[in-house]
């Protein structure tokens, strides 16, 4: 017995010693393997943006560039300190390529004055720039000033630097071959703090970010994050009440960030934008990228990259990738989504799962291995033609938990069809009769219907999107429309599109329209994730969901209130699914008009900013939603 312990002992201290060993030879892997280099490169104002360079030891050989220009920090900083993975996945750090990181204008150690999301300038003057012209001549100093680089560039990064990847497409540098924006911001009206004109209240914490004032470049945060006195996200905001009580929170000391001395108390730059912007103006307007992708050139090829899931950004890669589409006809441009959350793609995890919710395993590790290092390496090192033997589409479906590949996004055998929301609350292809009847709820702003019915707080919600909805379904507010049990499989691939026949007593109101997945009642399935007071018996999963605040369903320019109690056309574009319905599941549809605290409380009564709404304009309202109503699928034939 004590020669076995001991060999158990041995056994164990071999195996812990040999992956320590490992995870130690990986952690060096970078500094052993590169060197690292720190500039500034001139852009044609003058301005000089910081940039980090990693190039391969080995210089016998000559290797393409991958940069990545992000907001968030190029850091460590110092020639002595290095990143300990670079690039977008360990395949491409370890097969050698020369990795860029460059802070933007304005951000951490590059010169200038940051605007969130700068406006692109068209037919700029020499000295004129924008994010496009800082891109273009980034690029063209490296392949003019980089040992050993080989011609070719690349840019990729998610979120943010996903937008930066996204610009860099726009009247492109010759080098550039080859661009993946990854959870790409496409315009903050529809992304990340915007859903449909809907401010995400929940990205409150996150507002500081970006709109901290600093034009001296420094190493350290300039920024603080506000704090709040709840843990309890849901009461903390419903004590605050209107949006303008949140305004001591954006007000700040201005800092020099060299001495550190307090100057004048500022307005955050980027809360002041949302407060005086609340609808799609010419500021917003200016600011997306989505219409300037008619000017990206054939000779860059696109791999636009999201998660079906993701809480930030599932607009902006989707549209992003439609818009190339549909002027460049000649470009080489395809569509990668998987069950990832936001930018989980890049992480090294076997377990993919989203919330409480399974998808399966090493589905990030494939997408890194066997779709985008084969993308970089066949433009930057292959033959570079339109012939890279990856898919146009390379999709997951959600529900059967399994990838599929198209020629064309959506596929080509996709059908438009029409589902009722009759009375009775069922969901049918056929309306129930001639007759049209109303289902009325009551709005209570003082009792808001949740997001979620977790009890905390987070910087930016994401679990949400896979919860189960069945608290929901369970509140009077919420309206449930459902369909019998499904007698075979039902494939939604593209978008859907809520055509609501709706009344309100007051003169505003929100619409949100989720689609939900109901389970077997006699699923056994469990995981590891799965919170303890739920089960996959009857797991309500949120397949898709959105707002649209009601005052822009006819303009997101020009909004304009309801008239009390007339039926009222609201159509909501809910962005693209690819999942099936399994046999033996149901589809529902839960139609609720708050989501809180997602998106900020709507007053229910019409005010021209929302932003600047006092208390008294806060009412209870009573909403009708009528059994014509529909939800326009894309189906999978």
């Amino acid at each position: 017995m004590k020669k076995f312990l001991i060999l158990i002992v041995l056994s164990f201290f071999l195996y812990t010693s040999c992956n320590s060993s490992k995870k130690n030879k990986e952690d060096t892997y970078v500094i052993d393997n590169y060197t690292k280099q720190e500039v500034t490169i001139a852009m044609r104002d003058g301005t000089k943006l910081h940039t980090t360079i990693y190039s391969p030891k080995d210089t016998t050989k000559e290797y393409p560039i991958l940069m990545q220009r992000t907001p968030y920090s190029s850091a460590p900083y110092g020639d002595e300190k290095m990143k300990t993975k670079i690039g977008p996945n360990i395949h491409l750090m370890k097969e050698g390529n020369i990795i860029v990181y460059q802070d933007v204008r304005g951000r951490w150690m590059s010169e200038g004055v940051y605007d969130n999301m700068r406006a692109y300038i068209p037919n700029k003057t020499a000295k004129e720039a924008d994010e496009v012209s800082d891109t273009y001549d980034t690029i063209d100093w490296l392949v003019n000033n980089v040992k050993n680089n080989n011609g070719n560039l690349g840019t990729w990064g998610i979120s943010y630097p996903g937008h930066y990847a996204t610009v860099s497409t726009i009247e492109a540098h010759p080098a550039l071959k080859a661009a993946s924006p990854q959870a790409c911001i496409g315009d903050f009206f529809f992304d990340d703090f915007h859903h449909n004109g809907a401010f995400l209240l929940s990205y409150f914490r996150a507002i500081s970010l970006f709109g901290t004032y600093k034009d001296t470049p420094t190493d350290s945060a300039w920024y603080s994050f506000p704090k709040m006195e709840s843990k309890d996200q849901y009461q903390f905001f419903l004590d605050k009440g209107p949006l303008k009580n949140l305004n001591e929170y954006f007000q700040y000391d201005k800092l020099d960030v060299k001495t550190a001395e307090k100057k004048d108390r500022i307005d955050d730059y980027f809360w002041k934008e949302i407060v005086e912007h609340p609808n799609y103006d010419s500021v917003w307007q200016s600011k997306g990228i989505i219409q300037h992708l008619d000017k990206v050139p054939s000779s860059v090829a696109t791999m636009i990259v999201g998660g079906w899931f993701d809480a930030e950004d599932l607009y902006g890669p989707l549209e992003t990738y439609k818009a190339i589409e549909k002027n460049g006809k000649d470009n080489y441009n395809t569509l990668v989504f998987g069950p990832w959350d936001h930018g989980k793609w890049a992480r090294a995890g076997v377990e993919n799962y989203v919330g409480n919710y399974y998808f399966g395993d090493s589905i990030s590790l494939k997408f890194q291995s066997e779709i985008e290092t084969k993308f970089f390496n066949h433009f930057l090192k292959g033959k570079g033609d339109k012939n890279s033997g990856l898919p146009e589409a390379y999709v997951f479906d959600s529900g059967k938990k399994e990838w599929k590949s198209y020629d064309a996004w959506p596929p080509e055998n996709v059908v438009k069809e029409d589902w009722f929301l009759n009375r009775n609350q069922s969901l049918a292809k056929q309306h129930d009769g001639k007759l049209t009847h109303e289902i009325k709820f009551t709005s209570d702003l003082k009792h808001p219907v949740p997001y979620s019915e977790d009890i905390k707080t987070v910087f930016t919600p994401r679990k949400y999107m896979t919860d189960d909805q069945r608290f929901a379904a369970r509140r009077p507010d919420v309206l449930v429309f459902e369909t019998d049990i499904l007698s075979e499989d039902y494939t939604l691939a593209g978008d859907i599109l809520a055509k609501l026949k709706v009344a309100t007593t007051g003169s505003s109101a929100d619409w949100i329209v989720k689609v939900i997945d109901v389970h077997p009642d006699n699923l056994e399935e469990t995981n590891d994730k799965l919170q303890d007071h739920l089960k996959m018996s009857n797991y309500h999963l949120m397949v898709r969901s959105e707002v649209l605040r009601g005052r822009f369903r006819n303009s997101f320019e020009h909004p304009e209130p309801f008239i009390p109690n007339k039926k009222t056309e609201v159509n909501i574009k809910l962005q693209d699914v690819f999942h099936t319905f399994k046999k033996g599941h149901k589809m529902q549809i839960q139609v609720q008009s708050t989501w809180f605290p997602l998106i900020d409380l709507n007053p229910q009564t019409y005010v021209d900013n929302i932003y600047k709404a006092d208390e008294k304009d806060f009412k209870n309202q009573t909403h009708t939603v009528f059994t014509d109503s529909s939800i326009e699928f894309s189906v999978l034939k």
